[in-house]
């Protein structure tokens, strides 16, 4: 079975110096629809705690993983010069990651 769509790989260098192996998903972000679910405001969610004995919270800057639907995971193959592959998770980079978290 072949993917009927290959996304390409780019290099990218971070800010601290080192380079960084990512799926150019450009292409992929053109056809898909917009997820309205917006991130609630920080002052709103502060104000919902009001009342209640305990506050926690969910650092998830540094990472997050959303696993990929099992027919999504096509979409996301890119190629290699050996292999092709594609994410068991969703990656950063596609539109609705954010609201989909």
């Amino acid at each position: 079975m072949y993917p009927k769509r290959l996304a390409n790989v780019v290099i990218v260098k971070k800010s601290n110096g080192n380079w960084h192996m990512c799926m150019d998903s450009t292409d992929l972000n053109k056809v898909y629809p917009n997820d309205s679910f917006p991130l609630l405001k920080t002052d709103k969610l502060m104000d919902s705690t009001v009342g209640f004995e305990y506050l926690t919270s969910l650092d998830a800057n540094s990472r997050y993983q959303v696993p990929m639907h099992l027919n999504d995971k096509e979409k996301t193959t890119f190629l290699t010069e050996k292999k092709t592959f594609c994410y068991q998770a969703m990656p950063y980079g596609l539109k609705n990651t954010g609201a989909t978290y």
